[in-house]
């Protein structure tokens, strides 16, 4: 279950917010400091790339075809064969030294991305935004160090949201009706380790798989928190997970290249490339935003 296979040597500066196309059967994936999103035919063998012209934290797909997107500039909608961004909300507008970073649609559609600040000395000021299907926009969390990792729990009862700089992965009961969060908890904490926990996938047996920053690794945790498996990834920094494949049992993940100095990159070639891991459990869909 712990074999790597090196898919794809995109050398991505910061590779992220990996999602997985059941219709297409495709990999779409973002690199955030190029404004760039990438999508793989693993049928083919083949991928291209996208320039959107600004930084692009995360991405998702609609429901009604296309890509939902939270930017450096806001939430936007991406028309593929216009090639233009039609914002719809701009939260951070007066902030210009923050950026989105990771985010995920919930079982009712509703896309949640978060910030992070970029100021010299940042500061844990970033947001939790939920933009709802009627284009509304809510803050959910706020006094975030870097958004990251989100998922929930196969009942759709428990939502998690990481805070990279905090070393925490939070628990929260999720309503699904209405979309709330409530009873924040910790749900991993590694503050004696020298890594970040960064994006996650939620398997279908409800365990939580954390890409590890800075640790070349990437660890599943049990719903009660316990590490249950720690899989080594030849990538310094791996950033983010999804399943993919016929059978959603294939992890993908994606990782960083940027600012690694000549020794990191000699000891991991491999950072910013894409990996693969056949997983031995199906993971979760991915939901498209109802907007």
């Amino acid at each position: 279950m712990n074999e790597i296979e090196h898919i794809l040597p995109v050398r991505n500066k910061l590779g992220e917010g990996p999602v997985w196309s059941i219709e297409e059967q495709k990999l779409y994936w973002v690199d955030i400091t190029s404004g760039t999103y990438s999508r793989y035919d693993p049928a083919a063998g083949s991928y291209e790339t996208f320039n959107i012209g600004v930084p692009l934290g995360v991405l998702a797909l609609r429901e009604r075809g296309g890509l939902v997107m939270a930017t450096k500039k806001g939430f936007a909608f991406w028309d593929e064969q216009q090639k233009v961004l039609d914002f719809i909300a701009q939260p951070e507008a007066d902030r210009p030294y923050m950026s989105f970073n990771d985010g995920a649609v919930d079982c009712r559609g509703r896309f949640w991305a978060g910030t992070k600040s970029e100021a010299p000395e940042p500061q844990p000021e970033g947001t939790l935004y939920r933009l709802d299907p009627d284009l509304s926009l809510h803050s959910m969390v706020s006094g975030v160090g870097i958004s990251n990792g989100i998922g929930w729990s196969p009942d759709n009862t428990i939502m998690y949201f990481t805070d990279s700089p905090r070393h925490i992965i939070y628990a929260y009961d999720f309503a699904e009706e209405s979309g709330a969060i409530s009873n924040q908890r910790t749900f991993a904490y590694t503050p004696d380790e020298p890594y970040e926990p960064d994006g996650l996938a939620v398997d279908s047996e409800g365990y939580v798989w954390s890409a590890c920053w800075d640790a070349a690794k990437i660890i599943r945790y049990a719903p009660s928190g316990a590490v249950d498996n720690v899989i080594q990834v030849p990538a310094l920094r791996p950033t983010s997970c999804v399943f993919g494949g016929q059978s959603l049992d294939e992890l993908y993940i994606t990782s960083s290249v940027d600012h690694l100095n000549d020794e990191q990159r000699t000891q991991y070639p491999y950072s910013g490339d894409l990996f693969r891991l056949k997983a031995g459990v199906k993971g979760l869909p991915k939901y498209r935003f109802a907007g």
